[in-house]
């Protein structure tokens, strides 16, 4: 598993607050919808809903370390994609059904959700508690109040969903209170927030409830490393838990005691199991080893030698005569628990993370983002063992490697699956290219595609090629601010955006190709990628407050005034225009919209597409700089976008000396400016009276048409050609090269001047060009 920095400082440090990040994560669906329904990352969770009438079909629901969650309409050989569940903004871990209509899912974003999972996908609750990753989850299928839920940090809790679910009417400074350490509703504020409790005891729970009308999961502490296995009795009258202390805890969920602690497993435990009764309990652990536990005599009665490799995935038959183990070892097998006989039913190209039996089938999740069905005869397994082709666990751990390496590894019973949910192969490597709008990728298939970040898409596929060869042929020799990074930890590209560095890039409107701007307009890429992103959720926002907004305070309130002038300086973006028009360059797909992941000032991390945002968002659920940039177009103060330069002639030319001192342009100008500049005081041999020491000159004065020139604001002096035709020609070198007139001073000391102090330019007249 990874690990994900914390959006913030929450602590009562005196260092500056780190303002909240706002993440855009890209979809690759080609422009067609049916791309869009598929996982683009491993399957973490599977859990499998049957039909309650006749008439209806069986529900699959799976879970994605792309942090989504995705309900299938199962028939004979079909599986169509009804609801994605999108909120978690990490992997999803482990998802359960609680009853007929509750679906809990837990994520490394350390929260639990429930979801109405014959909903469209909408989030009811977020339950904040654990302090970690939270692994996994079990419920009681007799109980389906209760859920239990582990995690890295140690901690196992127990949840009433009746008691946590209830609405709660708070007013809202209550909820302010309340929202850095409750159970929070993941729609908007007037939803209801429950209470913490605080643990106390080695071994049992201390409940306390921050209100009165709160709600607080029982804490059952004991362990004291990662828990990542966990499994409860139907009746939700015994609870067992395991992980990377290598003892199985079981306990009292009912109070959060412990009843008793089982020692055998010499690794990781990763699987759980439990009877109908509770009376017996299957462990599949990473020392390769499947192990049956009597919890009436609090031993181990049984042990089991399948597998070569770790187990991390176990499903057993309703009768719990025989289990189906899979792991890392890329092997499924099916185990007779009395007699031992074990038959291996199919192979895998990747580690399996989890079972899922359906009637006479077993669906099969792995690291891949594909899910596959494999027949299991679960109603009669001894049909599969009469295939031939079984063997006899051993009970020690080294016998089935011993056996491997001897040869005798056995035939799998089926070759290939039944049927097959495909998933779209995961980035796994990327590089940033320097243009800083292009991003090279590589995915699990082995293809290469270049994406255009500031608008979302892909706009080429290479297909399968060296990514190290296409990214050599790709290389521009240009210089422009990193103004956002990337990861692909959810098989997508992630692009993240943290102020006030995300504002340190700026282009013409030329090089973008914005036609109606002034070609040397400056545009700042990342507030005019926020306007891209944010622009359904501007439209419907005005939509919502229509003629009323400005009465209503917009978020430009009193409020945000008081917050945007006690934190930060902030700067008008006077090159910007005031309205909200997206020009091409940043118009997002509405086909495969980019999802965005943020949290403002309560509530936490959440994520939704940009096409779902209903225009209630505010600086409760966007962060402050966000919406300050595309609704009041303010931007944080700039660090210094100049560059400093001396403008010499080359050494033995016959040309005039124009300047004496250092001069300062925008680190954007290009070469030609600088052209136009030297020709332009060459040609009409101005004085530089009125010139500033360093460079620049004083509006009003003698000098001010250099400053426009050189400044690349567009202010020509009439009748002066373009500098394509202008002569005698001028070049610029930089260490005796010539520079070419489309690069930018930024771009000439980053691959041509390599130094740290003055860049030096010189220029030369040359005759009959």
């Amino acid at each position: 598993m990874h690990r994900v920095g914390s959006a913030g400082n929450t602590s009562n440090s005196t260092r500056p607050r780190k303002e909240k990040r706002l993440t855009y994560v890209l979809s690759d669906a080609d422009d067609t919808k049916e791309q869009i329904i598929h996982h683009c990352a491993g399957i973490n969770c599977l859990a499998v809903l049957k039909a309650s009438a006749p008439d209806a079909c069986d529900y699959l629901f799976t879970g994605s370390r792309d942090g989504t969650l995705k309900r299938w309409a199962l028939t004979e050989n079909a599986a169509t994609c009804s609801a994605t569940f999108e909120s978690h903004v990490d992997w999803v871990n482990d998802a359960v059904l609680a009853g007929n209509n509750t679906l809990v899912s837990c994520s490394s974003d350390t929260t639990l959700k429930t979801w109405n999972c014959l909903s469209d996908g909408a989030c009811s609750r977020t339950l904040r508690q654990h302090t970690d990753y939270v692994t996994c989850l079990a419920t009681a299928k007799k109980n389906s109040n209760i859920v239990a839920s582990g995690g890295l940090g140690g901690e196992v809790f127990i949840w009433d969903l009746e008691a946590a679910l209830v609405p709660v009417s708070k007013s809202a400074e209550t909820m302010e209170d309340d929202c850095e350490n409750g159970i929070i509703s993941a729609g908007n504020s007037g939803m209801p927030i429950t209470g913490l409790c605080s643990i106390s005891s080695a071994s049992s729970i201390s409940l306390h409830t921050t209100q009165s009308h709160g709600y607080s999961p029982i804490a059952a502490k004991g362990h004291k490393e990662s828990v990542y296995a966990l499994a409860m009795n139907d009746s939700g009258s015994l609870l067992v838990s395991g992980g990377t202390e290598k003892v199985l805890r079981v306990w009292d969920p009912r109070t959060g005691s412990k009843t008793m602690k089982l020692r055998g497993h010499t690794d990781n435990i990763r699987a759980l199991l439990l009877d109908p009764t509770g009376r017996f309990c299957l462990s599949g652990s990473s020392d390769s080893m499947i192990r049956l536990w009597d919890l009436g005599q609090q031993r181990c009665v049984h042990s089991y030698a399948v597998h070569t490799d770790s187990v991390w995935a176990l499903a057993s038959t309703p009768t719990f005569s025989h289990v189906y183990s899979g792991g890392r070892d890329l092997s499924l097998y099916l185990t007779d628990l009395t007699t031992r006989e074990s038959v291996l039913l199919c192979t895998k190209e990747h580690p399996i993370l989890q079972l899922a039996l359906h009637d006479d089938s077993i669906w099969v999740a792995t690291t891949d983002s594909s899910v596959h069905r494999w027949l299991a005869d679960g109603r009669n397994p001894q049909k599969v063992f009469q295939r031939g082709g079984s063997f006899l666990a051993g009970n020690l751990s080294f016998t089935r490697a011993r056996a491997c390496l001897e040869g005798s590894t056995p035939v799998p019973v089926y070759k290939e699956p039944s049927f097959t949910i495909p998933g779209t192969p995961g980035i796994v490597q990327h590089k940033i290219l320097n243009n800083r709008r292009h991003v090279l990728t590589k995915d699990t298939a082995g293809s290469v595609k270049l994406w255009e970040i500031t608008r979302g898409i892909v706009v080429e596929d290479y297909g399968k090629v060296s990514f190290e060869e296409k990214k050599e042929e790709l290389f521009e020799m240009v210089s422009i601010p990193a103004w956002y990074t990337t990861d692909t930890r959810l098989g997508s590209l992630s692009i993240h955006l943290d102020t006030p560095q995300c504002f340190s890039a700026e282009m013409y409107s030329a090089d973008l190709n914005i036609f109606g701007k002034p070609e040397d307009d400056k545009v700042n890429l990342a507030r005019e990628t926020l306007k891209g992103l944010l622009a359904h959720w501007l439209a419907k926002r005005k939509k919502r407050s229509g003629q009323q907004a400005s009465a209503n305070g917009d978020v430009a309130s009193k409020d945000m005034a008081v917050r945007n002038h006690s934190q930060s300086r902030i700067e008008i973006d006077g090159n910007a225009d005031s309205d909200s028009m997206v020009y091409p360059p940043f118009e997002f797909s509405t086909v495969s919209p980019p999802s965005i992941i943020t949290e403002g000032s309560h509530g936490g991390p959440w994520r939704k597409k940009i096409t779902e945002l209903n225009g209630s968002e505010d600086e409760k659920d966007l962060p402050w700089w966000c919406l300050d940039c595309v609704l009041n177009n303010r931007l944080p103060p700039k660090e210094n976008t100049k560059c400093s330069f001396y403008l010499h002639p080359c050494e033995g030319s016959t040309v005039p000396v124009l300047t004496q001192g250092k001069l300062s342009a925008p680190r954007i100008l290009r070469i030609h400016k600088v052209v136009n500049y030297v020709v332009e005081k060459m040609v009409l041999d101005k004085p530089l009276e009125g010139g500033n020491s360093d460079g620049t000159y004083a509006p009003g004065l003698p000098g001010q048409s250099q400053l426009a020139t050189l400044g690349g604001d567009g202010s020509f002096r009439p009748g002066l050609k373009p500098w394509q035709k202008l002569k005698p020609f001028i070049e610029i070198l930089c260490n005796n090269q010539v520079l070419s007139p489309d690069m930018s001073l930024a771009t000439v000391r980053a691959y041509v001047w390599k130094k740290n102090d003055d860049l030096v330019l010189n220029y030369r007249i040359v005759q009959g060009r």
